[in-house]
């Protein structure tokens, strides 16, 4: 069966997005080797660390742009992999959805390692966050398109809760609009991020307003595997969209799978006037 391709160039999964619970979601990834959110996990456990000390809070709020049904906060809580969840939710294949959800709240109790963390997700995909809300992997959902309309006044307030935003992959689905309806969500605050961006994407048109609201923004040096593509298609149309950035996919790309850059996104500290001699 042909896999449709998304107006992006990448191929579509929006079926597997509209399950009730996530087991065709993980034999779908696992079959292509999906592995960003574990490249990803040690990345972000930096940045909780870094946020804690720098900010002095004990317990951060993290908020993860196109979480699905909770995949970071699922493998950072459980510190456990893709291939693990894969075989979890296989093994429950005769479960019904009320016996799913029990089995993922029972082990999320037992084996919570980020009891001191909240995690907030947000996505356009309604059964998927209502799922990752069930099971526990996350605190509270934001069911919202952000490139097409501002925050509700209730999810603004759920927004600006937000210390760390991070994304292993809706950068492309999603642009500076969104971001900046995210980093202003607070009046006076702006929440740390890290972004996986797939390379056929540009970030620079969002660091450009990431630092007109005073913040700097790095990339990480190195690349990082997301998947193999889906079809000879959807690698076609990428590597076209690559060749005409100028991007050299030998050996990357070229060699069957999609990678990412990781960019790091912090708000400036904001200076003190220096004093003018006067008293």
């Amino acid at each position: 069966m042909p896999v449709p391709l998304h107006t992006t160039g990448k191929a579509s999964f929006d079926d597997i997005y509209d399950r009730p619970d996530p087991r065709d979601y993980y034999a779908r990834m696992s079959e292509l080797d999906y592995r960003i959110p574990e490249l990803a996990k040690p990345f972000f456990e930096q940045q909780i660390r870094e946020y804690r000390a720098s900010a002095r809070v004990d317990a951060p709020t993290v908020l993860d742009i196109g979480c699905s049904y909770g995949v970071n906060a699922a493998l950072l809580r459980l510190d456990t992999t893709i291939t693990d969840l894969t075989a979890h939710y296989r093994g429950a294949a005769e479960a019904d959805l009320d016996t799913l959800i029990d089995r993922d709240r029972a082990r999320l109790a037992a084996a919570d390692r980020c009891p001191d963390v909240r995690f907030l997700g947000m996505d356009a995909a309604r059964p998927a966050l209502a799922y990752a809300h069930a099971a526990g992997f996350l605190h509270e959902t934001v069911h919202a398109d952000l490139e097409a309309a501002d925050p509700t006044d209730e999810q603004r307030d759920l927004l600006a809760c937000a210390d760390i935003v991070i994304s292993t992959g809706c950068i492309g689905y999603v642009t500076e609009k969104t971001l900046v309806r995210i980093a202003t969500a607070h009046p006076r605050r702006r929440p740390w991020m890290a972004h996986f961006v797939l390379r056929m994407f540009d970030f620079a048109p969002i660091e450009a307003e990431l630092a007109a609201l005073g913040y700097r923004t790095e990339r990480v040096p190195g690349m990082f595997e997301q998947r193999r593509f889906a079809s000879a298609d959807e690698q076609k149309q990428v590597l076209n969209t690559l060749a005409e950035k100028g991007i050299d996919t030998a050996d990357h790309e070229a060699a069957g799978w999609l990678y990412a850059n990781l960019y790091l996104s912090r708000p400036l500290p904001k200076q003190r006037p220096e004093a003018d001699g006067t008293a």
